[in-house]
């Protein structure tokens, strides 16, 4: 008689796959985020696209360009906020990387997640990468908050608020951020646990602070490109306001870009989808921009610096994973 031999099952005794492909799974994620995104927020694409078609491109060119810029002044701030060296051409691949994963997850915890994920492939110990990503918030806050609070005080008018808000809307603001920060206080106090863990994190994001300002290379990389990183978002937002023909000093909307985007970075939406584009519409009308003028340049903004840049950053995203980079 003849032995015919039956093919292995994949399955294992307990009826699961002995392999399942996790990072083929992974690298698909980014792509099909994308289109989820992109499917809900038709509207705004077909109204952004139709905006630019009506704008002058050598702005618009210009503005592409200084988007550009910002992954180079991302990459030097990532490398200034740690001591140890990270290999260029990787590291920049990374930042155009997370600023598509940023838009797919909550502000800040889809970059944070795909540098924190690539400083632990460097050989970064996961308590220093968190540090340094620590550090890089720090730096780019304080920056940022630098820049606007400078532009306000060399140009008071830059911005007119008071139009705005409701009458007696700024006392409840300032309840509302005075009980959040006592109930953080408060947690912290009576989780034990939890302020032993804050401040270890504290200790070893102090320790990482001063082992990078004690290099002057890695300082300057740190406060200059989070003093570039800012500058040139906002630069492209003048760039494309300009291109429409917008009737707001330059100045004047680069404070507005910056207002917005402080007072954003509380709403933890998706990359800002929604929030960003709302908080900068009531800017540039702070500054004295027509509603509708200031909704078409925020709109063309948006392609430019969001929706443009979100399917090659997914693609890289994914070759990365793929890769093991990240």
């Amino acid at each position: 008689m003849t032995a015919v031999q039956l093919p292995q099952s994949s399955l294992t005794p307990g009826g699961f796959p002995r392999r399942v492909p996790v990072r083929q799974i992974l690298c698909l994620l980014p792509l099909l985020l994308v289109t989820f995104v992109a499917v809900r927020h038709r509207d705004v694409l077909v109204e952004g696209f139709g905006h630019l078609r009506s704008a002058e491109w050598p702005w618009l060119l210009a503005a592409v360009g200084v988007t550009c810029l910002t992954w180079v002044a991302a990459a030097f701030t990532r490398q200034g906020a740690v001591v140890d060296r990270l290999p260029r051409r990787r590291l920049l691949a990374t930042q155009f990387a997370a600023g598509s994963a940023n838009h797919l997850l909550p502000t800040g915890l889809g970059a944070g997640a795909v540098n924190l994920r690539f400083m632990t492939v460097c050989g970064i110990p996961l308590a220093r990468s968190s540090a340094a990503l620590a550090v890089y918030l720090l730096a780019e806050s304080v920056t940022r908050v630098a820049l606007l609070v400078v532009l306000l005080v060399a140009f008071p008018d830059a911005l007119r608020f008071g139009d705005l808000l409701p009458p007696g809307s700024a006392a409840p603001l300032l309840l509302t951020f005075g009980a959040v920060a006592v109930a953080a206080v408060t947690v912290l106090a009576l989780v034990r646990r939890l302020l032993t863990a804050v401040l270890a994190f504290l200790r070893t994001a102090l320790g990482e602070l001063r082992s990078v300002h004690a290099r002057p290379c890695r300082a300057l990389a740190l406060w200059g490109g989070s003093l570039a990183f800012p500058s040139l978002q906002a630069a492209g937002l003048v760039l494309v306001g300009m291109s429409l023909g917008l009737p707001v000093p330059p100045v004047h909307m680069a404070a507005a870009y910056l207002a917005a985007t402080v007072a954003v970075a509380l709403v933890p939406t998706p990359g800002g989808l929604g929030s960003v584009e709302a908080a900068l519409i009531v800017a540039l009308v702070a500054a004295g921009a027509p509603a509708a003028m200031a909704t078409a340049v925020v709109l063309a903004y948006r392609i430019i610096t969001v929706w443009l840049p979100l399917v090659p950053g997914a693609l890289t995203l994914g070759a990365l994973v793929r890769l093991k980079v990240i």
